[in-house]
C-alpha cells in the first residue's frame, strides 16, 4: 500500500519505570490475564501497518514487531515521545497512545484516524473532562514547533494548539465507538489497577 497524504502510523508511548507505581513498568502489569502492553499492541496491530514504540528502555520491548526508539531529546515528557514518534514515522500522521491504557478499543482509534484530512495538524478527542492528547493524531508538519517548545522547556502539549489547525471530536461521537469511554482510562496508581481488576471481575469490560 502506498503512502497517501492522510496515511497514519501508530505510536505507543512506553516511557519506562513509574515512580507512582513503586518503580514498576506499567506496560508489563497484568490485568485479566494479559499484560497491558500486549492489549495495546494487539489493538494497534489490527489498525496500523507501521507501529512504533517510544521508550527510554528499548531492550525491554524487543519481543514486539515494531520500530523501537528512545527519545531524541533526553527529557521525560510525553511531548518528547510524540516528537520522536513523528520524527521516525514513515507516514505523514501518527496516532499516539500511552502504554498504560488496558481498555483501548480499535473503534476509538478508527474514530480518530478516520477524521484525518489534509491541512489538519491535530485530531483529538474532547470529552467533558477536556482534551485527550495521548489518544490523538499528530501531523509531521508539527515537528518544528514541537522542537521549539521542547528547547524552550514548554512541555504541555496543548500550548501548541493555538498555532495549529486542530480538529476536535465531540463526546457523542466518541461514545458511539466506546459507550463508557474506557479507552481513556489509564493506570497511574495501584488504586487504578484495583478499579480495572474489579471491572473485569464484574464483567463490565
Amino acid at each position: 500500500m502506498g503512502v497517501s497524504d492522510t496515511s497514519c502510523s501508530g505510536v505507543i508511548l512506553a516511557g519506562g519505570l513509574n515512580t507512582r507505581y513503586a518503580g514498576e513498568n506499567k506496560a508489563f502489569i497484568t490485568i485479566g490475564g494479559r499484560r497491558i502492553m500486549d492489549a495495546v499492541y494487539d489493538v494497534f496491530a489490527d489498525v496500523f501497518e507501521e507501529i512504533l514504540i517510544i521508550t527510554n528502555r528499548p531492550a525491554d520491548y524487543l519481543e514486539w514487531d515494531a520500530f523501537i526508539a528512545a527519545d531524541i531529546f533526553p527529557v521525560r515528557s510525553s511531548l518528547t515521545g510524540i516528537h520522536t514518534g513523528l520524527f521516525h514515522a514513515g507516514n505523514p500522521f501518527v496516532f499516539v497512545m500511552a502504554c498504560d491504557t488496558p481498555f483501548i478499543r480499535k473503534e476509538i482509534i478508527r474514530t480518530v484516524v478516520d477524521r484525518i484530512e489534509p491541512g489538519v495538524s491535530v485530531v483529538i478527542p474532547e470529552t467533558d473532562k477536556g482534551m485527550e492528547p495521548l489518544c490523538a493524531v499528530y501531523s509531521k508538519t508539527m515537528l518544528p514547533v514541537m522542537e521549539r517548545h521542547i528547547l524552550e522547556k514548554r512541555f504541555k502539549i496543548q500550548t501548541m494548539f493555538h498555532k495549529l489547525k486542530v480538529k476536535t471530536i465531540p463526546e457523542d461521537a466518541l461514545r458511539q465507538a466506546d459507550p463508557d469511554l474506557l479507552s481513556f482510562f489509564n493506570i497511574n496508581t495501584p488504586q487504578d489497577f484495583e478499579a480495572a481488576r474489579q471491572w473485569i471481575n464484574e464483567e463490565r469490560i
